[in-house]
């Protein structure tokens, strides 16, 4: 049975370890198992949103539900990810920089019951492909919202300060989308 509590609890001592990330990774595929809806009952949300169940300097859980077709553009996040998706998929566009700015350098696709882990260096845009609502849950090595990193413009692709507030307008426009 999921627990918020269990899962802050084990992150917290899993930061100890000296891969932190590596243990974060069990615990968070073990964690979107036990989140993902049975065929009894379907728990597809119908709203885009960024859900913090733990925030702390050296700690952040983050419940992302990605809206359906929703992309937020290429951003950085200077410490380690873990992201676990438990209900839809997300595509990753990963990035690398060079002299001139980012240029696109792979690409993954987290599939439902999947986890990946990012290094702190990561650049990378997300999408929901499908049609309907994609769940991840995201496990960081820091203070997610504190800490100062780059997002860079989806078209010009230049490098700016990350906008929380732009981001979550992201996330509203998906909702306004969706009731559309």
């Amino acid at each position: 049975m999921f627990s918020n509590e269990r899962l802050i609890d084990e992150c917290r001592r899993a930061l100890r370890e000296d891969s932190p990330e590596k243990a974060i990774r069990e615990i968070c595929a073990r964690t979107i198992s036990a989140r993902r809806p049975s065929a009894h009952e379907p728990a597809t949300p119908k709203r885009s949103e960024i859900i913090t169940l733990h925030r702390s300097p050296d700690l952040t859980i983050l419940d992302i539900i990605w809206g359906p077709g929703m992309t937020i553009y290429p951003h950085d996040h200077r410490m380690w990810a873990v992201i676990g998706v438990y209900e839809g998929c997300e595509d990753n566009t990963f990035f690398r920089r060079t002299p001139d700015g980012i240029l696109a350098a792979s690409a993954r696709r987290i599939e439902a019951g999947e986890t990946a882990v990012l290094g702190a260096q990561t650049i990378h845009a997300v999408t929901n492909p499908l049609g309907q609502c994609t769940c991840a849950l995201q496990i960081y090595g820091g203070d997610f919202f504190a800490v100062e990193r780059s997002e860079f413009d989806p078209v010009t692709l230049e490098e700016r300060p990350f906008d929380i507030e732009k981001a979550k307008s992201v996330f509203l426009a998906a909702n306004r989308a969706m009731s559309a």
